[in-house]
């Protein structure tokens, strides 16, 4: 099958050829079909299987039968759960429809509102995060009456991050006819009620992978907690890596894993909620374009990230669940590309290990790096280092079981900035930058002191 086969106006096939598509996808083959036809669609899809051009490209093609124009008014509304994809979205939009006529604008947090408010006057497409719409409707700066096609990509996301109320509020200011379409990696009870609730006899295109790529190598790093640092640094010196994405359980220790790595000379950025949005634009490009060898970040803050010469993952800290596992794992070994995905793990670490392995239907290889100090005692008086999220730390010599239950306060759980991930900046810490000429990681702006001079405040939990 070719994109020609799908009968698309050659204005947006210009697009497709000018974006270097050739064959379409699984989910591009099942889903636009249907899209074109008008028909509710309910797609099952990881990061990666090509699901945004799945949508993009039958929109803009019954944008252009409709004689649509393409500066208002707002015609498709895209809701997204964080600023990455958003951007994402957009750009597909305007890379696919360059010739169309039709205008998108991204709608998000951490940035002003009058610049979007002005495009949004002069659009027909709108992609935006929840909070900021929401933000914009209160204001009456925002009108989405005459809108004919909606979009919820990665559902399950937005449900994990607390979008729900802000998504049926939303809905409330949709006409009731409308075409709906829904994208999610999986499907909870939640997100089926809202698909029961929301998509009409819809075409079900189910094409997720339950596991990562088979170009992907797994092994895990069996090790004491107070040692992960020392081990992810000798493993990062130890191979050629040409892109590492690590992940952290809280922002906090991104931020702080981050200018630990650059101070040991490692190229080194991190991404987590507290950023701006110029300031996560900077990182992420400085990673996709090679300035940064090594990003550290959350799993929700990751989320968007498309870099396909990612070589490495490696899981400073494990995920909550075997599902965030895969998806973490999923951002290597991309365009027939191998990758490696590499696991610190502790002794407490073997249920969640187990259910990882059993998800993948097989072991993961257990390794040790030759020449490594696995025996070195902690410093005197110091914290584990890898259980700042409320776990206990590993007996040193304890066996590769047991479980840990406590949740930390600082976990990147989606709620960014202090406001349900509607993007307000409540910090300034920037990619982090190695010493000498370089300039020294930013402060996130917390002094620890009351101003006054009086005794230190307690922390407060963040984003919650």
């Amino acid at each position: 099958m070719t994109f020609e086969s799908f009968s698309l106006d050659q204005r947006i096939l210009a697009g497709v050829r000018a974006a270097g598509y050739t064959t379409p996808t699984p989910i591009q083959e099942r889903a636009i079909p249907s899209v074109l036809a008008g028909r509710d669609v309910m797609g099952l899809a990881q990061t990666g299987t090509g699901k945004t051009a799945a949508f993009v490209l039958p929109i803009l093609q019954r944008m252009l039968a409709a004689n649509f124009s393409g500066r208002g008014p707002v015609r498709v509304l895209v809701l997204a759960p964080t600023r990455e994809l958003a951007l994402q979205i957009h750009e597909t939009f305007v890379d696919l429809g360059r010739q169309t006529g039709m205008r998108s604008v991204a709608v998000f947090g951490g940035v002003g509102m009058h610049p979007q408010i002005k495009a949004l006057r002069q659009s027909s497409v709108v992609v935006a995060c929840p909070g900021r719409l929401i933000d914009l409707l209160n204001q009456g700066a925002a009108d989405l009456s005459q809108v004919n096609t909606l979009v919820l990509d990665e559902a399950d996301r937005m449900l994990d991050m607390g979008f729900m109320p802000d998504l049926r509020r939303i809905m409330a200011k949709l006409p009731r006819e409308r075409q709906n379409l829904l994208f999610s990696a999986t499907m909870p009870t939640e997100i089926r009620s809202l698909c029961a609730n929301l998509l009409h006899e819809p075409t079900v295109v189910q094409v997720a992978n339950t596991a990562p790529a088979e170009s992907v190598s797994h092994a895990l790093y069996p090790v004491e907690a107070h040692r992960k640092s020392a081990l992810l640094e000798a493993i990062l010196r130890e191979d050629e890596h040409e892109s590492v994405l690590v992940f952290t359980r809280t922002k906090h220790r991104a931020k702080n894993l981050a200018q630990q790595l650059s101070r040991k000379g490692f190229d080194t950025t991190f991404l987590q909620g507290n950023l701006s949005q110029s300031r996560r634009q900077e990182a992420l490009e400085g990673f996709r374009c090679g300035k940064y060898r090594v990003m550290v970040a959350t799993d929700i803050a990751a989320r968007g990230i498309d870099c396909a010469r990612i070589s490495h993952v490696i899981n400073f800290d494990l995920p909550d669940t075997a599902e965030n596992y895969t998806h973490r794992i999923g951002r290597t070994g991309r365009a027939d590309r191998s990758g490696v995905a590499i696991t610190l793990v502790t002794g407490e670490d073997a249920q969640q290990v187990r259910m990882i392995e059993r998800t993948l239907g097989q072991s993961i290889a257990r390794r040790q790096l030759a020449g490594f100090d696995y025996d070195a005692p902690a410093p005197a008086g110091a914290r584990a280092e890898s259980r700042s999220d409320g776990r206990s730390a590993g007996r040193p010599g304890g066996r590769f079981g047991g479980r840990g239950n406590g949740r930390g306060n600082d976990r990147d759980n989606g709620r960014e900035n202090g406001r349900d991930g509607r993007g307000r900046s409540d910090g300034k810490p920037q990619g982090a930058k190695p010493q000498g000429n370089a300039a020294k990681p930013a402060s996130d702006g917390r002094s620890g002191r009351s101003g006054r001079g009086g005794p230190r405040r307690p922390r407060q939990p963040d984003a919650r």
